[in-house]
């Protein structure tokens, strides 16, 4: 098991979320399929989708900061 990996994987996932995110907001006032304005949005949704990436890179970058000490401190070990 690799912690960088998982973390580095996680960050992935994030930034994948937050683009998709801010292209929903990107997309508020564009045409629809139709041709009509689309004018309806849940803004507490997406403040939702911006904040839950934001928390993710937060964590797996903590998780990135562990595995790091935790390898810093295995080396020390074996030196």
């Amino acid at each position: 098991m690799d912690i960088s990996a998982i973390a580095l994987q996680g960050l992935n996932q994030a930034q994948a979320q937050l683009e998709q995110a801010g292209g929903r907001l990107a997309s508020i006032g564009a045409d629809s399929t139709e041709g009509m304005p689309v004018d309806t949005t849940d803004l507490s949704q997406a403040a939702v989708a911006l904040l839950s990436p934001k928390n993710e890179f937060a964590a797996n970058i903590a998780s990135l900061k562990v595995g790091n000490e935790l390898q810093r401190q295995v080396l020390d070990l074996l030196a």
